[in-house]
């Protein structure tokens, strides 16, 4: 088993408070729709 570390993994910065996630297992197969780092987040979506 290969041991991957925290900072290895890819961020995204989150399009509502501009903070850097990484990602996660559960991601593992929507990573490139993933937008927010919450459901807080995407539930205070900013307005353009």
């Amino acid at each position: 088993m290969k041991i991957v570390r925290k900072r290895d993994l890819p961020q995204k910065v989150c399009l509502t408070c501009g903070r850097p996630f990484s990602w996660r297992k559960k991601w593992r197969r929507v990573w490139p729709n993933v937008l927010y780092c919450s459901q807080r987040c995407r539930n205070t979506k900013r307005k353009n």
